[in-house]
């Protein structure tokens, strides 16, 4: 692989996290390299992949831990990713799991009936709950979330997006991405 390929560096904050899980945060080698020249972050673990100029050569960065916090918000954003990412991406009438393409989202209580567009009246659907329920109040079609709908803070949409491991993981990674995991312990 060479420099030009697909070489991102997994970003952690100071404190050894990554600053996002979902999507993951990630830079790509230009802006780690630029970053590490700068002196804003620590080179963590490297590529065996090099670049190099006239005065210097490095090893790419795979993995850099951003040298002051950054303080992560404790109310994320109200949007349609952010609830389906709440509800883990499944459907809360029927449990199926669908890609983000294939999910609308329901008003428990339709907005015909009084209901807001809040964290705790939207919830995810499939397409065929949420026209079966159409504006029908949960008890009028016996259709209630599996999961009440609460306005959830940014460490419980992170830990939800642990759960949804993007398509490519560099083995450097890992342990930044899964360090508070249950290790397996040998039986003897």
């Amino acid at each position: 692989m060479n420099a030009g390929s697909f070489a991102p560096a997994l970003v952690l904050n100071a404190d050894f996290r990554p600053l996002n899980y979902f999507p993951l945060s990630l830079w790509s080698w230009q802006d780690a390299v630029k970053a590490v020249c700068l002196e804003r972050v620590t080179i963590i673990s490297e590529y065996d992949q090099q670049i190099s100029s006239p005065s210097m050569q490095i090893n790419l960065p795979s993995v850099i831990a951003l040298k002051e916090y950054v303080p992560q918000m404790r109310n994320p954003a109200f949007t349609r990713f952010n609830v389906f990412l709440r509800d883990r991406f499944s459907c809360q009438y029927c449990g199926t799991g669908l890609p983000a393409s294939e999910l609308t989202f329901d008003h428990v209580i339709p907005r015909s009936k009084g209901g807001r567009t809040t964290w705790a009246n939207v919830v995810a659907a499939c397409s065929p709950c949420n026209l079966r329920k159409a504006n029908k109040l949960p008890k009028q079609c016996n259709m209630y979330p599996l999961s009440a709908p609460t306005a959830p803070n940014v460490w419980q949409l992170q830990e939800n997006g642990r759960g949804f491991p993007p398509n490519y993981l560099h083995e450097s990674w890992r342990d930044y991405l899964y360090w508070d995991s249950e290790l397996q312990q040998d039986e003897s």
